[in-house]
């Protein structure tokens, strides 16, 4: 049983930080839901999980997962609480942590593949609004999520945990330069549409439906909580749409309004258009 004063257990400590992550090529997912996927991710991909981090409690409330743990292969090791909670940053740790390999998906694979949606994230620098919009994404169906710009780092641990498991269902990319990205989006064919608020925007989501503009391929993109995108991102986009705010709210939040984007483009690329 390894305990917090474990050189091992303070190596892993250490992933919680950027440069150690970057550095190593590792991350930690912590919880059973994050655990039970990054096993599921190892079956189809060997080598995504270094190993499993599990206390007695944890071990024994989830004994398939560790069960599972055991057939994919993957070496578990027990630790202590205090070691636990040395791998987490959470108040209340859960005792089933995964040190898992950091995979970025290759933004010219995913463009090669002809998405039809894509989530991409331009200089957002909030992890939970990040992991939420990777599970997002995933729920609705998209090829990928792109991190553009100085965004955050979708391994982040509170990134992770946002995303529920989803960081292991679909490829993540990062491209360093936006206005590259964008040049590469529109020659691949992908209508690139700027979220926007007030009088920045040029038409609203349910024209933006109605127009049919939401069934081409399409590259969403979602900036910042306080500040939005970028006005020269927004220039550059073939669009640039708000969502309507029927009531008084003065506005919604970034993941939110993704939620909401992410669906219309769903559901206006799986259902054909009644003949008018």
């Amino acid at each position: 049983m390894l305990t917090d004063k474990s050189s091992r257990i303070a190596s892993a400590h250490r992933l919680l930080r950027k440069p150690r992550r970057v550095e190593a090529g590792e991350f930690l997912a912590e919880g059973v839901q994050a655990v039970s996927e990054a096993i599921a991710a190892e079956l189809r991909e060997p080598g995504t999980v270094k190993e499993l981090y599990v206390t007695k409690d944890a071990a024994a409330k989830n004994v398939e997962l560790v069960r599972a743990a055991f057939a994919a292969r993957i070496e578990v090791t027990q630790v202590t609480d205090r070691a636990a909670a040395a791998l987490s940053d959470t108040v209340s740790p859960q005792g089933l942590v995964a040190r898992c390999a950091m995979r970025l998906a290759e933004l010219d694979d995913v463009i090669a593949a002809s998405p039809k949606l894509l989530a991409v994230l331009v200089e957002t620098n909030d992890p939970g609004n990040a992991g939420t919009i990777i599970r997002l994404a995933d729920a609705a169906g998209a090829d990928a999520v792109v991190f553009a710009g100085e965004s955050v780092d979708p391994f982040n641990p509170k990134a992770v945990r946002a995303s529920t498991g989803s960081l292991f269902h679909l490829p993540v990319a990062r491209a360093a330069d936006v206005g590259m990205l964008l040049m590469e989006l529109a020659e691949a064919g992908l209508s690139v549409l700027a979220t926007t608020g007030g009088d920045q925007a040029k038409v609203d989501l349910d024209k933006a439906t109605d127009d049919g503009i939401l069934d081409l391929p399409t590259a969403w993109l979602f900036g910042s909580e306080a500040h939005g995108l970028p006005a020269e991102v927004i220039a550059a986009a073939d669009e640039s749409i708000n969502v309507p705010i029927y009531g008084a709210a003065e506005s919604l939040n970034l993941a939110t309004a993704a939620a909401i984007c992410l669906y219309a483009s769903a559901r206006a690329q799986r259902h054909d258009r009644p003949e008018s």
